[in-house]
């Protein structure tokens, strides 16, 4: 089957697909009750140790007298909403981050995540990533894993973070600290 055939195949099924959500849209279904959700700025410092094995980007590193081994400094700006009557957070996040001050160089680079939070803590994301480093800049996907404990209020995130392109990847462990501040807001009801 040639290319053009599969495009033109993938067309008539998504044309029919789209056809048939007006119809099914239009079926009378039960009310639900409006859903009470709160939001939560999360924001708080953030530390961590990245280590970058042999690629590429290992090699413009070590050109610019860098190592594997990176310390991270930076801020985690958070915003979460989550249903009062529990289930997962819907979580959006912008990390700035700063690294190689042990080498006395300013390595700037951020991250956007979308991702979600269990009620246990356990959360995980994917977003972009921007690498400045001395040379070029690096985009790449990040993906995390990890914990988030509660203690009082007290937020303490725990993560496991991957980053991949062509120029290398990038494995990173990150930790911080946030506090609650929740504001309540509700759905609509439509009414």
């Amino acid at each position: 089957m040639t290319h053009s055939n599969c495009l033109r195949r993938l067309f008539a099924i998504s044309t029919c697909l789209l056809l048939m959500v007006g119809p099914l849209a239009a079926q009378k279904g039960f009310e639900a009750e409006p859903v009470n959700f709160a939001k939560r700025n999360l924001g708080g410092p953030r530390l961590g140790v990245t280590y970058i094995p042999e690629s590429a980007l290992l090699d413009e590193l070590e050109a610019n007298d860098l190592g594997p081994l990176l310390s991270q400094f930076g801020w985690h700006f958070e915003y979460q909403i989550a249903p009062d009557a529990g289930g997962p957070a819907f979580v959006v996040q912008l990390i700035p981050m700063v690294t190689g001050v042990e080498y006395g160089k300013l390595i700037p680079h951020g991250t956007l995540a979308m991702g979600i939070r269990l009620p246990n803590g356990f959360e995980f994301g994917l977003g972009p990533n921007l690498l400045v480093t001395p040379d070029s800049l690096h985009t790449s996907l990040v993906m995390g894993i990890g914990k988030t404990f509660n203690y009082s209020g007290v937020n303490l995130p725990i993560n496991l973070v991957f980053a991949t392109n062509p120029d290398g990847a990038r494995l990173s462990f990150v930790f911080g600290y946030s506090i609650d501040r929740i504001s309540k807001s509700r759905r609509p009801s439509g009414r």
